[in-house]
C-alpha cells in the first residue's frame, strides 16, 4: 500500500518537472503539493456530484497519495512539534479522504 502511494507521490513530483522539483525550496514543493491536492479534490468533488465513480476514485486516490508522501517525508527528529503535529494532521486528512470517498459525501470533502 505505501509503495503505491509513494510511486504514485512521485510521479506527481515528475509531472512538476525533476530540474524544477530540485531547485525548489521545500517549503515551495510542499505549497505546490497542496495545490495539487486542492485541485484534484476540487475534480473529486465534482465528479462524486456527477456520479463518476472512476473519476471521483482517480482523483481522490491520487490526493490520498501526495498526502500520504507528504506525511512520510515528515522529519519527526528535527521538525520536534511542529513535525509530530503535522503527521497528526495529515493522518487526519487521510481519514477523512477515506471517509468522504467511502459515503460519497461531498460535506466531508468540503
Amino acid at each position: 500500500m505505501t509503495t503505491q502511494y509513494l510511486n504514485a507521490a512521485l510521479s506527481h513530483y515528475r509531472h512538476i518537472g525533476n530540474t524544477a522539483a530540485m531547485e525548489t525550496e521545500p517549503q515551495k514543493l510542499v505549497e505546490m503539493l497542496l495545490a495539487g491536492v486542492l485541485e484534484r479534490l476540487a475534480r473529486g468533488r465534482s465528479s462524486m456530484l456527477h456520479g463518476d465513480r472512476a473519476q471521483k476514485l482517480h482523483y481522490l486516490s491520487s490526493s490520498i497519495s501526495i498526502i500520504e508522501h507528504l506525511r512520510l517525508v515528515v522529519d519527526v527528529n528535527a521538525g520536534g512539534e511542529i513535525g509530530s503535529n503535522l503527521i497528526r494532521l495529515y493522518e487526519y486528512m487521510l481519514r477523512r479522504l477515506a471517509a468522504a470517498n467511502a459515503a460519497d459525501d461531498v460535506k466531508i470533502l468540503d
